[in-house]
């Protein structure tokens, strides 16, 4: 059983750390991302500026990621345990895991706006959950049984759902998984 968990907890984080190197980090200053139609090509403050943007108080930083599933969301997302605080980073984690079956992360960035994640044009899709517009991101062709929705949230951050399936398998049932989490944890953000 502990072998079990331990083996889950690496696959998860495995799992995690791959989708957010391949989906979810800000670019480099060599290779800036491409703005997504409609949007603006820059973060809302002068690239020129040498100052910060502005704090922004409904951002994610007012937000703790483990609060953001109630006992009903997490039954509703077929999780029975309580989450496990962490850092990616320097982003603020929540993990859920269901040894044997799937686990989710969720990561809050404060200094990661939607705009500004490199998101790769063959496995990311334009999703809007509520109010807040962001991707799904998949490899379906792999079959890894990873997914993740991003969102923007305020004016410079994002939230990122991560869904991993024990075995990395049936990547539209993570998919599925990452919706429903990412549906339930939208009416809390800013």
């Amino acid at each position: 059983m502990a072998a079990d968990r331990m083996r889950a907890g690496v696959l998860l984080l495995a799992a995690a750390a791959l989708l957010l190197t391949a989906c979810g980090r800000p670019p480099s200053p060599a290779q800036p991302a491409a703005a997504p139609p409609g949007a603006s090509s820059g973060p809302p403050w002068s690239p020129s500026s040498p100052s910060s943007p502005p704090a922004d108080p409904a951002g994610p930083d007012a937000l703790k990621p483990c609060e953001l599933l109630s006992a009903i969301d997490r039954s509703t997302a077929g999780l029975t345990s309580l989450g496990q605080e962490k850092t990616i980073g320097t982003s603020r984690a929540c993990d859920w895991t269901e040894a044997g079956t799937f686990g989710v992360t969720v990561t809050l960035a404060g200094d990661a706006p939607l705009a500004s994640l490199q998101i790769d044009k063959g496995t990311g899709k334009r999703v809007t959950v509520g109010r807040h517009q962001g991707f799904r991101v998949s490899d379906r062709g792999a079959g890894d049984g990873t997914c993740a929705v991003l969102l923007g949230i305020g004016r410079a951050g994002s939230v990122q759902v991560d869904v991993t399936n024990s075995g990395f398998t049936d990547t539209p049932l993570a998919c599925r998984r990452a919706d429903t989490v990412a549906r339930l944890i939208e009416p809390k953000l800013p």
